[in-house]
């Protein structure tokens, strides 16, 4: 990798860091007070509606996102054509969306529905109005400006919906906070980013990008109704309840999975895509960000595992105890999940999104094989049947990186191997703690946290495990510039 490249891969990678970390933590906490004051069946109502949202939004960008990104040499017209197409579409989403609200309130049999699509259906017009600025910011590795629109955009809206859920507006609290989110963070990249549409729209530019567009936005439409489709099956046999159970627990495994590999795959695919050409050199960078990747995701999922109980207790109170085996059982998708996710953003770098698509289709069939075969037995069976198809996937994304560039699944596996070793030995000090004799559940949370932190750490400086290395450069050369 060269010097130049470097520098602005890892001055955009500190920037991202900085924008995931302050946002997640942001909406984390926001996310607890919430769960203390509004019921888990809230929380339900609001993700029944997550497959027809995600949905909609894979509409709304059709893969022209990625393509903008992918493209090299894109014009101005490429963008402003994307633009206006994503802004029409925004509109016409909204409107199908609120014509199926009384369908879809009928379906789970919850008429207050109704009202809240309705109200998140402007989700859909104000988010398209800023599509095109997040992208042209992430391809040009800009996230410090994505980063001050992030944090201003959640401390508004979360501000705001802990307000309302103070003063007893229930579900419509989470309603609004959405909405107020979508409408600050659009309205502060117009302010913050300089890039403006000029009355230009091309259907060639369009065109130009269809071929690799339209396999995204297939792989997107499909993948926003399976990765949904737990929570939909859920919502229809169960209850709202049981779905705001099931889906606070993967929202806590998410967080800190989704802000590590966030941030590592916004800058890495760019990045990847600018040497799409030298397969050696995309060979080790890839090797590098799984490594990065697995180094701190490891460590968070076995902690994260092992901490459930005292944590839901300490957080979330007690009337989110039963969230707590369903929480242990996503930490081992969570562990599966870079794999897949650093794989796949190869093959879109590489232009072949021809493969994205067949292997996102296999997966799809999997789930379903999976939901079929255990959503008689509950939602526990239907998470182990969840980790069961994560293993599969991780050979399957593993499959064709190695057919393009060489690096196989074992070798994938070999790699993170130090990484996985020492999260086990710092999970047996973790594990250990809870025999002292700690009684409050708050004291005993911070002393396995702080035990992890502490033996982690010193683990993987004294056997100098190269991810941890360079982490630890970096972060004194950013102290040593700032003095």
């Amino acid at each position: 990798m060269s010097d130049d490249l470097k520098n602005k891969t890892l001055n955009a990678l500190l920037w991202s860091a900085t924008e995931r970390f302050s946002l997640q933590g942001i909406q984390f906490v926001v996310s607890i007070i919430l769960a203390r004051f509004l019921l888990p069946e809230e929380f339900g109502l609001i993700a029944m509606l997550a497959i027809f949202l995600a949905i909609a939004d894979s509409f709304i960008n059709c893969g022209f996102g990625h393509a903008l990104i992918q493209k090299q040499g894109a014009t101005h017209i490429d963008e402003c054509s994307i633009f206006y197409f994503n802004v029409l579409v925004g509109f016409i989403v909204a409107a199908l969306l609120s014509l199926a609200a009384p369908w879809i309130a009928d379906f789970f049999n919850q008429p207050q529905l109704i009202l809240i699509i309705y109200a998140l259906s402007f989700n859909l017009i104000f988010s398209a109005f800023g599509l095109v600025q997040v992208t042209l910011l992430s391809k040009h590795l800009n996230f410090k400006v994505q980063q001050k629109v992030s944090v201003i955009s959640a401390i508004a809206s979360g501000t705001i919906g802990v307000t309302m859920a103070l003063k007893g507006f229930g579900v419509w609290s989470l309603v609004i906070m959405h909405l107020s989110n979508t409408v600050f963070r659009t309205s502060l990249l117009w302010l913050f980013n300089t890039w403006r549409p000029s009355w230009t729209f091309s259907f060639d530019a369009l065109r130009s990008m269809f071929a690799f567009g339209s396999r995204i936005f297939l792989v997107g439409l499909l993948n926003a109704f399976f990765v949904n489709i737990y929570s939909l099956v859920i919502a229809k046999l169960f209850s709202p309840m049981a779905l705001g159970f099931y889906i606070r627990a993967e929202s806590l495994q998410q967080l800190p999975v989704t802000s590590i590999t966030g941030v590592i795959n916004q800058v890495t695919f760019p990045m990847f895509s600018s040497i799409q050409d030298d397969k050696p050199r995309l060979k080790r960078a890839l090797s590098k960000a799984l490594n990065m990747m697995e180094l701190i995701v490891f460590p968070m999922m076995v902690g994260l595992a092992i901490v459930a109980k005292p944590l839901v207790l300490v957080l979330l109170t007690e009337k989110w105890l039963p969230i707590v085996p369903y929480l242990q059982l996503f930490c081992v998708i969570g562990v599966l999940y870079p794999i897949q996710l650093i794989n796949l953003s190869v093959l879109n770098a590489q232009g072949r999104s021809d493969l994205f698509f067949r292997v996102q289709v296999i997966q799809y069939i999997l789930v379903i094989i999976t939901v079929l075969f255990t959503y008689r037995w509950g939602i526990t069976a239907m998470i182990y049947g969840k980790i069961v198809y994560s293993f599969l996937a991780c050979y399957l994304c593993a499959y064709y990186t190695q057919k393009i560039l060489g690096y196989s699944i074992i070798e994938q596996v070999r790699d993170v191997i130090p990484s996985l070793a020492l999260s086990g030995l710092m999970g047996i000090g973790v594990y250990a703690v809870k025999y002292t004799s700690i009684t409050d559940e708050l004291i005993l949370l911070i002393a396995q946290i702080t035990t992890g932190i502490v033996l982690y750490s010193s683990m993987c400086y004294f056997c100098r495990i190269s991810s941890f290395m360079e982490i630890i450069k970096l972060i004194k050369s950013r102290g040593e510039r700032n003095v």
